[in-house]
């Protein structure tokens, strides 16, 4: 079994957050996969970032971005507010 460190994206919202967790691999069926700790911290991550609470988000990420749709043209479409809407 080889245990791995990674970075997983999440999305909720208007924001994104980068969490850190670990990848298990090895020769069963179900490899790769992650502990359940760390499949509850992607979700309660997503979940805060959900309802906007950021500031729980950002203790269990790495790092917290806020979203801003662009058009084309590459100027801003809205307030990052509408992200949820646009996508």
């Amino acid at each position: 079994m080889n245990v791995r460190p990674i970075t997983k994206f999440v999305r909720g919202g208007a924001f994104a957050a980068e969490v850190n967790v670990e990848i298990f691999e090895g020769e069963g069926g179900w490899a790769p996969y992650l502990s359940l700790d760390d499949a509850y911290k992607l979700d309660d991550v997503r979940d805060a970032l959900r309802g906007g609470d950021v500031e729980r988000a950002s203790r269990l990420a790495e790092r917290v971005y806020r979203l801003t749709p662009i058009d084309v043209s590459g100027e801003t479409t809205g307030r990052a507010d509408d992200v949820q809407r646009n996508l």
